[in-house]
């Protein structure tokens, strides 16, 4: 409770301050005939600081017995007297529900409780506090609950439950609710999230209640998506760019796409598209403009890339070959190139022929369309990097130094920006990108970025000490169609029994035209469906590109 702080309280008539915050109780003094469960999520908004407090104290039996046989038999007195200005129909339902419980209480199939419910809003200035609380008034009105507000009663309405004195509280504080109408108090929300510019998630399985999250105002800016093949992953990537362009349209989004399948969604977007594989969009790894023109900085991310691509190296080719790196950046201002460093080392002391001739692929093998400077930077705030067509087992390396360049895309500009990264599994085959995807996931948020990472298996995170931290380090996580939910990842996500059964069987956007998914937010787990509306729809099935067949919503709006 706010007012068992340390801070000094000053109470006033209808406020209390407590150091330099304002609290304004509200509390309940007679509910509606019927308490819907999940209430509070309608006027509990997130966007306003509120605090909700239960206190409820179970009966014995006899009192609740008693209680309900003296409530039947002054229904009864009113209604054989005329009832006194209270309608006759309210009379009857009063005893109607005091012999139903009664049987109930008998029977042990129900309790009674003495319940004390209060709000209390909480804010910098007392007007801002007395706003909030009118506000919940009117909102907990129109659901049929009768409010007031406590009079010269503010500390006694303020007491912790538990507190000896806490036994003292203001006049209508304690009403008396029967287990079905406790249980209806818990949980404290819903499954709606409504966050200020935030852009729709999905709907509620349950409800169909909306979920909108606004990733920029959160602690992490970074998201993750896991699924099958044919679950949706890309496109609900694609709605997430989408709907962040309507809400910021300033925003910077860069996609590292290995399959080159959001190319055409881009372009629809009037965004850029480099096209590395095909060798016309070459972007230099050795480009120290990544790190600001930091030339030490750079050599000592060079490592991680070329691990990426040389994962059999033996520790002495990686000594000479991180030696020549720092020669070759200590050696004057220039751009280095990849025949740059092969002539580095091959200047130096004793050098190793088979380190010289992995380095050869890059000067006349497959990877020699990365030798030489930047042809194209792009300066667009939308930007796809389609790397379709380049041989599998090179893509890590690929995604190492685009992440790089990406980083420093995200660090010279200003204002939110994000990253898509598909198939992000490809990182996790080495130990040096997986620790280079971990680092750059937590130092993003510093440049307002974020991430949004898509794969197939959480297990790949799992099996990895980075891996692991990268997930911790996402703000929320996508579960859609899984292939299986193994232990790890039940423990990790702290998935229920039930949800860990129910992820391999939620249905594909080609059944029902929209997938389900399981997301954990924060604390919360809400099973939503992933849909998008008529216009969204049409050009998201008209503009995915390669390998995303199996991923669309089937034909129609993709609406519950």
């Amino acid at each position: 409770m706010t007012t068992a702080s340390d801070a000094p309280a000053e109470e006033h008539p209808h406020w209390m301050r407590v150091g330099r915050r304002f609290l304004a109780p509200l509390l309940v003094r007679q509910f509606p005939s019927e308490l819907p469960f999940g209430f509070l999520g309608r006027v509990l908004p997130t966007t306003e600081p509120i605090e909700f407090a239960v206190e409820a104290h179970r009966l014995p039996s006899d009192q609740a017995l008693e209680i309900l046989h003296r409530a039947r038999t002054v229904a009864d007195a009113e209604l054989a007297s005329g009832g006194r200005g209270t309608p006759r129909s309210e009379l009857e339902v009063e005893r109607d529900a005091a012999e139903e419980f009664g049987r109930a209480v008998a029977r042990r199939t129900q309790e009674l409780w003495r319940v004390g419910l209060r709000f209390t809003t909480d804010a910098d200035s007392r007007p801002r506090a007395e706003s909030v609380r009118v506000r919940l008034a009117e909102r907990l009105s129109a659901l049929g609950f009768r409010c007031r507000v406590p009079r010269h009663e503010v500390g006694a309405a303020l007491r912790v439950p538990g507190d000896r004195s806490s036994t003292h509280r203001p006049d209508g504080y304690w009403q008396t609710l029967p287990t079905d109408g406790v249980a209806a108090l818990f949980p404290f929300v819903d499954e709606a999230i409504v966050e200020p510019r935030g852009v729709l998630l999905g709907l509620a399985l349950a409800d169909a209640s909306p979920v909108f999250l606004d990733r920029w105002a959160r602690t992490s800016h970074s998201w993750g998506i896991f699924g099958t093949t044919g679950s949706g992953k890309s496109f609900t990537a694609a709605l997430a760019v989408l709907r962040s362009r309507w809400v910021r349209p300033g925003a910077g989004i860069t996609l590292l796409d290995p399959l080159g399948e959001f190319a055409p969604f881009v372009q629809a977007l009037g965004g850029d598209v480099v096209r590395v594989g095909a060798g016309e969009g070459r972007i230099n790894p050795l480009d120290p403009a990544t790190t600001r023109g930091d030339r030490s900085e750079k050599a000592a991310r060079i490592g991680a890339m070329l691990r990426a691509v040389f994962p059999t190296l033996t520790d002495a080719e990686a000594a000479h070959l991180d030696a020549a790196v720092m020669r070759l950046y200590a050696g004057g201002d220039g751009v280095p190139t990849f025949s740059d460093l092969r002539a580095e080392v091959a200047r130096g002391a004793e050098p190793s022929e088979r380190l010289l001739g992995l380095l050869e692929v890059f000067r006349s093998g497959s990877l020699r369309a990365v030798d030489g400077p930047s042809q194209v930077l792009p300066d667009s705030s939308l930007v796809d990097v389609d790397l379709h067509g380049i041989p599998d087992d090179q893509l890590p390396f690929h995604l190492t130094y685009l992440l790089d360049w990406v980083y420093g895309r995200i660090r010279d500009r200003p204002g939110p920006k994000l990253v898509v990264v598909d198939e992000v599994h490809l990182l996790l085959r080495h130990r040096a990108t997986a620790e280079f995807l971990d680092r750059v996931v937590r130092h993003v948020r510093h440049f307002e970025g974020g991430f949004l990472l898509l794969s197939q298996r959480p297990d790949d995170f799992l099996d990895l000490p980075s891996g692991r931290a990268v997930l911790q380090n996402l703000d929320a996580v996508g579960l859609l169609r899984l292939p299986g939910v193994s232990p790890a990842t039940r423990e990790f996500f702290g998935l229920t029994g039930p949800e860990a059964e129910w992820l391999p069987k939620a249905r594909l956007p080609r059944e029902i035209g929209y997938s389900e998914s399981l997301w954990r937010i924060g604390e919360f787990h809400l099973p939503l469906a992933i849909v998008a509306s008529t216009p969204e729809h049409t050009l998201l099935a008209g503009t995915l590109g390669r390998g995303t067949e199996a991923d669309e919503p089937a034909a129609g709006n993709g609406s519950l």
